[in-house]
């Protein structure tokens, strides 16, 4: 029995591997962030939740956890560590008295500029060796492919106008459509 045969590197297509390399790309990014923050005491999720707070001061920890995609009961622990620190502070919300708005202090704005520092520095090691119309024709191609993937999945949404039925899988299921 022979061993089954590998595609060489060359022997396969830039579209199939697109999706490891992506995916191999941006979890590489992200440790080197973490790595970098992590020298100076920060976590990542302290660091979108920061970052996110200072794009939308005034909004709810519901709509913070949603925008920076962590876990609302992870989120309510890094907040309370933040709030701690002197970083963040929790109002009540005049609409909802059960809803908390969130509001930076003064205290976080140093740690704001360090967030951009390391993400700054975290950039210029990924682009190292490109020249800019290469990271510019980098980032025009990424930009296209999200925003096919983006108005694939908004278009398959439930209610969404024109959109796409899923696929029928079970093959009986198919014949009676097809009947």
């Amino acid at each position: 029995m022979s061993s089954p045969k590998y595609a060489t590197r060359a022997e396969v297509s830039p579209q199939r591997v697109f999706g490891f390399v992506l995916k191999d790309a941006s979890k590489l990014y992200v440790q080197r962030f973490e790595q970098k923050a992590g020298e100076l005491g920060l976590t990542l999720p302290q660091c979108k939740a920061l970052v996110y707070l200072s794009r939308s001061e005034g909004i709810s920890q519901v709509e913070l956890a949603s925008a920076a995609e962590l876990e609302p009961m992870t989120l309510v622990r890094i907040l309370d560590r933040m709030e701690l620190d002197g970083w963040l502070e929790r109002r009540a919300d005049p609409a909802d008295r059960r809803a908390r708005r969130l509001y930076l202090k003064p205290k976080s704005k140093p740690l704001l500029e360090t967030i951009d520092q390391i993400s700054s520095e975290t950039r210029d090691e990924a682009f190292a060796g490109f020249s800019r119309p290469e990271a510019e024709s980098l980032l025009a191609g990424l930009e296209r492919v999200r925003s096919n993937f983006a108005s694939l999945l908004s278009a398959r949404q439930p209610g969404a106008a024109g959109a796409a039925k899923p696929p029928i899988r079970n093959r009986a299921a198919r014949a009676r459509v097809a009947e």
